[in-house]
């Protein structure tokens, strides 16, 4: 079957054209939701880069200069164009991703309020007076554009994430050049329509399908002054081993977990758990992950769980009726299969799912999976699994809990469910994750929301949401002024 909307330009993006590049190189879309091949896109050279970081660095000497009222003006814009093109390019984004199409278009209508949102931020970032010592002294600060930002983004949610750097990165004055996972660019590419008609000047967005080394190549080019970056932690830290001192933003891997404490709702809590697990196929950095359930709870809360498994359907993610789509590529389903034979292995209880689905269009239809009586020590908990499994761990007490969620070595977001909020403080002010979300999924996100990992973890640093990301992608400059009098 063929989903596919009016094809895009399968095409490299530099400096506001569209072009075949200079590799002679070519990479085959493959659809994870119909096998077939969809588009076949050319490969960057470093010709091409070359081209992309110039023109990116000619654009920003000039928007720079352009005022924050007419950058907003911009974002707006852009926003309302993607508002236009919601439809096809959710479709578009389902075809090649694999997600639910409900889920495609909600992830295009957050990236239009995102750069509504960023605009508003925008013209409402401002500085600060200082006093001195020195009675002759006038100190005050401001903002300005860091310059030309390297852009590389996942697979899993195609333009919501390119819009979560671009979007501030316009409004604060920058240029980009985005690189793509080649498999998922036909969206981003498509969109570029809507920032040609919205007025985005030549130059300030170039887009790069790349696999490979020309992340490197990206990232250490002399022209690049920044760095953001959203996907796993061993790829982040290459990226940081490569790229030395340029600032950067790296949003990286997750591992739950969600907490389930003696007092709370079962029901609300089991509901979340799946809901962290399916949405997306589990291919988020907020995903479940993992389940840590007081011991008096236990039986009670896998009751509940097992309910929710006749809400899940496996399928074509265009059917309305489906809420679970395909894995986006073998290496997330092959790792899924290394985590469930290490499972079994171990001796793990699969109560639901735990395979592929055979008879689908491709071999990357995974089931929804609940797999109880999970050790600290097995695949299931020490790494992100990256698909739809629900691992549940037993802990005695909530010091127990405790211990075992701060233990991993990934500290993005957390999820803890209980009716107490004494215990409610103290989880959130005692587990190692940037956010904690209390009686809610650990998938819980919001635009407005600042997102990143904690401190002493390997799951990055900055923020990514509302005016924080403004602030990471700005110079604060500080200014001094000597009166004679």
């Amino acid at each position: 079957m063929n989903f596919m909307p009016t094809p895009p330009k399968q095409q490299l993006y530099i400096d506001g054209q569209f072009t075949d590049g200079t590799s002679g190189e070519s990479f085959d879309v493959i659809s994870p939701v119909t096998g077939e091949r969809i588009a076949t896109l050319p490969l960057p050279s470093s010709a091409d880069l070359d081209r992309a970081v110039a023109a990116a660095r000619a654009a920003q000497r000039e928007w720079r200069q352009v005022g924050v009222w007419q950058r907003a003006a911009i974002c707006h814009r852009i926003g309302d164009e993607l508002e236009k093109r919601v439809d096809d390019l959710a479709r578009l984004q389902t075809l090649e991703q694999g997600k639910p199409l409900a889920e495609s278009v909600a992830d295009i209508k957050e990236a239009a309020q995102l750069f509504h949102l960023h605009a508003e931020d925008a013209v409402r970032l401002h500085g600060e007076t200082f006093p001195s010592n020195d009675t002759n002294k006038r100190m005050w600060s401001f903002y300005k554009p860091v310059g030309t930002w390297a852009i590389i983004t996942p697979w899993n949610f195609p333009l919501l994430m390119l819009a979560e750097f671009v979007a501030p990165g316009l409004a604060t004055g920058n240029a980009h050049v985005v690189k793509p996972p080649t498999h998922t660019s036909l969206t981003v590419l498509a969109a570029l329509e809507a920032f040609e008609a919205a007025g985005v000047p030549k130059g300030l967005v170039n887009v790069l399908p790349g696999e490979g080394d020309f992340g490197s190549k990206l990232v250490s080019h002399d022209g690049i002054d920044a760095i953001g970056f959203i996907g796993s932690s061993a790829t982040g830290a290459k990226i940081h081993a490569t790229s030395g001192l340029k600032r950067s933003i790296m949003e990286l891997s997750g591992n739950g977990p969600l907490i389930v404490l003696e007092d709370a709702d079962l029901q609300r809590a089991a509901q979340a758990a799946a809901d962290g697990a399916y949405f997306c196929a589990g291919q988020v950095c907020c995903a479940t992950e993992r389940v840590l359930v007081h011991a008096n709870v236990h039986d009670a809360f896998i009751e509940q769980l097992l309910k929710t498994v006749d809400g899940v359907t496996l399928g074509n993610p265009f059917d309305s009726a489906v809420n679970l789509g395909p894995l986006n590529n073998e290496g997330v389903a092959s790792k899924m299969d290394r985590h469930m034979e290490d499972a079994r292995t171990r001796g793990f209880d699969v109560l639901a799912g735990g395979g592929r689905r055979s008879g689908q269009p491709t071999d990357l239809y995974y089931e929804f999976t609940i797999v109880d009586g999970v050790s600290e020590d097995s695949l299931l908990s020490v790494e992100e699994s990256f698909g739809p499994v629900v691992p549940v761990i037993t802990g005695a007490s909530d010091d127990e809990l405790l211990r075992i969620a701060n233990a991993d070595a990934l500290g993005l977001q957390s999820a803890v469910f209980t009716n107490d909020l004494s215990k409610a403080y103290r989880f959130v002010e005692e587990i190692e994750t940037g956010q904690v979300i209390v009686n809610d999924s650990n998938g819980f996100w919001d635009i407005n929301m600042p997102f990143g990992g904690a401190g002493g973890k390997n799951t990055g640093w900055g923020r990514i949401g509302g005016k924080h990301t403004l602030i990471d992608m700005s110079d604060l400059r500080t200014g001094v002024i000597h009166l004679n009098r």
